[in-house]
């Protein structure tokens, strides 16, 4: 590209552009406020040392773990007892960033029971975060799977 002579119009389209910039940085970064649902709870609980018990609309709603050694590459279950709407919830790796995996829920008649897979990982020890969202709401558990 050949090198063109920086005319007065072209500097005034330079200035004006730049100015059009800075402000639309600037007006984002003042309006900013970061999207975070409300986090229920602060402290999150571990599935691989028992049953984790939230309070889900005024009742006191227990989240196991059925496979008491989970391993990957096979079918685990989430059994959620005392809610009576639909949850849904994600897992994902918190020793190693594995994706989000969605967990599909079905209706029992004393619960919901959701089932998912969690890849094999590289790790001897890998540890993933179940989180619950009931209502706006998340609800948030560990466990891990060893080699």
């Amino acid at each position: 590209m050949a090198a063109q002579k920086l005319t007065r119009g072209r500097l005034i389209q330079i200035i004006v552009l730049m100015i059009i910039l800075i402000t639309a940085f600037v007006w984002r970064t003042v309006t900013y406020q970061p999207k975070t649902p409300n986090q229920a709870q602060i402290t999150t609980c571990d599935l691989n040392a028992g049953n984790c018990v939230f309070t889900i609309n005024n009742k006191q709603a227990m989240v196991t773990l059925l496979s008491k050694e989970p391993q990957a590459d096979t079918p685990l279950e989430l059994h959620i007892s005392n809610i009576d709407v639909a949850p849904s919830a994600t897992v994902s790796g918190i020793t190693m960033n594995m994706g989000i995996l969605p967990i599909e829920f079905t209706q029992q008649k004393d619960g919901w029971l959701g089932k998912f897979t969690v890849p094999n990982c590289t790790h001897d020890k890998m540890t993933w975060a179940i989180d619950l969202k009931v209502n706006n709401d998340i609800y948030s558990s560990q466990f891990t799977v060893i080699k």
